[in-house]
């Protein structure tokens, strides 16, 4: 009896948790509370895709984020954020193009081991969007860029309870901007970058 009972148990923990879940995130951004927040590095993650030969488009991640927002809601031009990125934590779906990747033909991670993003400008767009402003360094080079951000949501994370704010950052960079041309036309120059950040509450 315990057997058939554990599933259908187990079910409705996740659905109750599910629920719980659905009634304490906040979509409305000015409601976000404001203060000092921190990367939640186990869901952030950093995207990016380019072109490979035309044929088809080669995607990648990076992990273990870190990093700071400072948060306005009420302000939100007057709010700061800064994104250190380890290059050592590449990954694609292929381990020998992941040790190219992080060689000096390319990434460099022995002498370039972070990607940082900070903001210097917010600029709200609509509601819960903005554009953000920064410095990029990337493989030693320092470049201005602009990414688009989207306010996910926001409330107690039912599973460690700590208040937290979502957000999806999305852009473009030239590599070759950045010091970066190995095989440049055949692998393409235009990287996009998606990152899913989740940031918690200090």
């Amino acid at each position: 009896m315990f057997r058939k009972l554990f599933p259908i148990a187990f079910s409705a923990a996740l659905l109750l948790a599910a629920s719980a879940q659905a009634q304490t995130v906040s979509h409305d951004a000015a409601a976000t509370e404001a203060g000092a927040y921190s990367v939640e590095p186990y869901h952030t993650r950093v995207l990016f895709s380019v072109s490979h030969l035309g044929f088809t488009t080669w995607y990648g991640e990076f992990s273990n984020v870190s990093g700071s927002l400072n948060l306005d809601p009420k302000a939100p031009a007057k709010s700061t954020l800064e994104i250190h990125i380890p290059v050592a934590s590449l990954s694609t779906s292929n381990t020998t193009v992941d040790g190219e990747l992080k060689g000096d033909k390319w990434f460099d991670a022995t002498q370039f081991p972070e990607i940082i993003f900070k903001a210097d400008k917010v600029a709200p767009t609509g509601k819960g969007t903005a554009k953000v402003t920064g410095s990029l360094t990337f493989h030693g080079v320092t470049k201005p860029v602009t990414l688009a951000v989207k306010f996910n949501g926001a409330g107690v994370n039912v599973l460690d309870k700590k208040y937290t704010a979502g957000f999806e950052v999305s852009g473009q960079i030239k590599r070759s901007d950045f010091g970066v041309k190995t095989y440049l036309p055949l692998i393409g120059d235009d990287v996009d970058l998606i990152i899913s950040a989740g940031f918690e509450h200090n």
